[in-house]
């Protein structure tokens, strides 16, 4: 796999990434996200099964990794990898996201697992550990799940301070969530502060159930803005682990597509988002070297029209895709 211009940011990447949401944290709503961690919680067994997966990525030529605070240890998995297997800063590419705070104590379950605060101090702070554990490595920084609800995109001294960041060499970006994720992406897009852009990239949830953002994540690339697609597989949802009675004949029609690409649900499904001329990154959000090998099959995968057709009808109403995700079990 070839790096390539991150659009106009002035970084490199590659076409897929790895997300470490699911390799961070004990608990996460991936379907069979406790199969995948094979049930082993304790940090030094968690960072060494990371680090299993971090390594086939990069043998599979993954150079884009995404990170964030809320991750649990998520950073200091990536941070102990890099430097045990001495990388250098030049050959990788690390993004990371501030603006929740993990408050899951380590466990699978708990009361609130992640708590969004888009505030000043946060963002000084999440700021300083980030780049205590990734120093150099940190190239773009994104807002985690940014939203109008939460006012980030009208608190002026996080805006600034984002700017100091953007004019000290660090990619500024902003990852969106929920049914108006078009809605916060253009006004983030209206930002300019000392004249110029403040965001160089946006990562947002796009998939084969969910793309109500597709006109606005084109605008934003035909900007230059570059565009990293999170949630390809909706979680599972557009894996073979989807065993749900309503979605049988939905995982039907995937299975007999892939059958005749000869390839995997999983494949196609991130094959789609591949075809679309204005994504630069897919993150695959694997927890298991298996299902990452299965996932970079998509880099070959035949999409077309005819494909595009025949899956149409997998799309559902904004408000209902995110209504099934918060859902989703914690395991």
């Amino acid at each position: 796999m070839n790096r390539i211009e991150f659009n106009e940011t002035g970084l490199l990447v590659t076409r897929m990434g790895l997300g470490l949401a699911a390799l961070g944290r004990p608990g996460y709503i991936n379907l069979g996200h406790a199969a995948d961690l094979e049930r082993e919680y304790d940090p030094a067994s968690m960072e060494s099964h990371a680090h299993r997966v971090l390594d086939a990525a990069w043998r599979l030529g993954i150079r884009y990794f995404d990170a964030a605070r809320s991750y649990g240890r998520a950073e200091e998995f990536l941070s102990t990898w890099l430097k045990s297997r001495g990388i250098r800063p030049e050959e990788v590419t690390v993004g990371s996201k501030w603006g929740y705070i993990y408050t899951a104590g380590w466990q699978v379950q708990a009361d609130k697992h992640e708590v969004k605060e888009h505030s000043l101090p946060v963002f000084q702070r999440q700021l300083s550990e980030s780049r205590a554990l990734l120093g150099p490595y940190l190239k773009l920084y994104q807002i985690h799940s940014a939203t109008l609800d939460s006012g980030v995109l009208d608190n002026h001294a996080v805006l600034d301070g984002l700017a100091e960041l953007r004019d000290e060499g660090i990619v500024v970006g902003l990852s969106l969530s929920g049914p108006r994720q078009s809605d916060t992406l253009r006004k983030a897009l209206s930002i300019r502060i000392g004249g110029v852009p403040l965001f160089g990239s946006v990562q947002a949830t796009w998939n084969l159930l969910a793309r109500e953002a597709t006109v606005t994540l084109r605008e934003a690339h035909d900007l230059g803005v570059g565009v990293i697609i999170k949630e390809a597989l909706a979680n599972g949802r557009l894996t073979s682990r989807n065993d749900d009675p309503a979605f049988a004949d939905k995982r039907h029609t995937l299975e007999q597509l892939a059958i005749e690409k000869g390839t995997t649900i999983d494949a196609i499904a991130l094959a789609a988002v591949l075809a679309q001329p204005w994504v630069d990154i897919v993150l695959s959000g694997a927890a298991q070297v298996q299902h990452l090998e299965s996932n970079i099959q998509a880099l070959k995968a035949k999409w077309d029209d005819e494909s595009d057709r025949r899956l149409a009808y997998l799309v559902e109403p904004a408000v209902e895709y995110w209504q099934a995700r918060g859902r989703l079990d914690w395991n």
